[in-house]
């Protein structure tokens, strides 16, 4: 008998046939001998649907009211599938955030997980039922209801994988795997067997939307198997993600990434001297505001360009901190642009193999895709370009990278 984590998203539950689908598939895997724990999203645009109801009564709504309010559509899907089994004969009991706890920091909208005590968990897993958890929540210090940002019921269910020692945490979702990059843009990409966490880990943060950042950051640091698989197709193989092995090193590059929901700002004629970027970027992150790409322009005069990219979500409040601080620090002026792309190729083969930045110039250079802004890691390279460039240069590296007569090996046999 094996302790399973599984994971539901939002079109899995989206409606009540589809909860039933759910139902049915748990009761299955229960009946076959495994322990389960679920944890559920909220049914499909149920979320949005209750931020909008938020937005129409405020422009800028408090964050705690916020999190009381969002966090209810977990619960009723938590609910509403804990019903449907005790109805098929598959005892279950829903669970949230409060009553296990999960308990975070006091940060709304985007907290973090501290701990979770898992006494009730083991309880009704010894009375032979199934535990059913609303995702995306948690509860601070006080005893407020907190979220975990947006997509955090993967981060739910990996952390209660690791807190559990489960031995898999299986995420169902729309797609049936992990793919080398959007199907929706790239008509070739193909469908990994396996990936590492750091390739995974790389491919999240850089906008490949199947797994979210922070539960990969999870499972990895707690040895968490991960499992991507269809929710509506049980008999196709999903893709494994876990630690490396040597065969992984043979493929140069596993995936291409775009996103398109990425802010660049400017602080023009900033004077270059020590602890002007620790005064920029302090706030910033004080802010919870991630920065991700930075370049610095110096120019004769001895003043300097600051570039850096935020998600778009996060652009008005950023803006709103840079110009408040470009007075103060004597800047020439502040820009931005709303929408940019940033394009990545990622693969851990590039540990052991160079060129991988020179070609992808190149091919970009060849369609004519002015490069903004680069930044590089051990296993990937990302650009920033134009955002109506974005596809464009997406599927043109994929061919290049990952198109059949460059890859013959393929990801397939992994």
């Amino acid at each position: 008998m094996a302790l399973v984590v599984k994971k539901f998203g939002g079109t899995s539950v989206g409606s009540i046939e589809r909860i039933k689908k759910v139902a049915d598939h748990v009761a299955r895997a229960r009946a076959a001998g495994d322990d389960l724990v679920v944890v559920v999203s909220a049914m499909a645009g149920e979320t949005n649907r209750l931020f909008g109801l938020a937005g129409e009564l405020c422009e800028v709504p408090d964050a705690r009211e916020t999190d009381v309010l969002v966090a209810t559509g977990e619960q009723v899907s938590a609910a509403l599938l804990s019903i449907r089994l005790g109805a098929i004969g598959c005892p279950a009991v829903s669970l949230l955030a409060h009553q296990l706890p999960v308990r975070t920091d006091p940060h709304h909208g985007r907290a973090r997980i501290t701990g979770i005590e898992c006494r009730r968990v083991h309880e009704a897993l010894r009375d032979h039922r199934v535990v059913v958890i609303a995702g995306y929540q948690g509860m601070n210090e006080r005893g407020d209801v907190t979220t975990l940002g947006r997509g955090a019921s993967d981060l739910t269910a990996v952390a209660m994988a690791a807190a559990l020692k489960a031995s898999a945490c299986e995420i169902f979702t729309d797609v049936d795997g992990v793919y080398t990059a959007d199907p929706n843009i790239c008509p070739h990409a193909r469908k990994l067997k396996r990936i590492s966490y750091d390739e995974m880990l790389e491919m999240a943060g850089l906008g490949a939307k199947v797994l979210q950042l922070r539960s990969v950051e999870l499972a990895r640091r707690f040895n968490v198997p991960l499992i991507v698989r269809s929710s509506f197709n049980e008999e196709l193989e999903g893709t494994w993600v876990g630690h490396e092995d040597r065969t992984m090193e043979n493929i140069l590059v596993s995936g291409v990434t775009l996103d398109q929901n990425q802010s660049k700002l400017t602080i023009a004629g900033v004077e270059d001297r020590p602890g002007l970027a620790a005064r920029i970027f302090g706030p910033i992150a004080d802010a919870g505001i991630v920065v991700d790409m930075i370049i610095q322009n110096a120019s004769a005069d001895g003043r300097t360009d600051m570039t850096f990219t935020v998600g778009r979500p996060d652009l008005r409040r950023a803006l709103e901190i840079v110009r408040a601080l470009s007075d103060e620090i004597g800047a020439r002026g502040v820009r931005h642009e709303e929408q940019v792309a940033k394009v990545s190729v990622v693969g851990i083969g590039m540990r052991s193999h160079a060129g991988v930045a020179a070609k992808m110039f190149k091919v970009l250079a060849d369609e004519r895709v002015n490069i903004e802004m680069i930044a590089t890691s051990e296993i990937k390279v990302s650009v920033v370009v134009n955002s109506k460039y974005g596809e464009l240069a997406m599927r043109a590296l994929h061919d290049a990278f990952l198109g059949e007569e460059q890859n013959n090996a393929g990801p397939e046999t992994l």
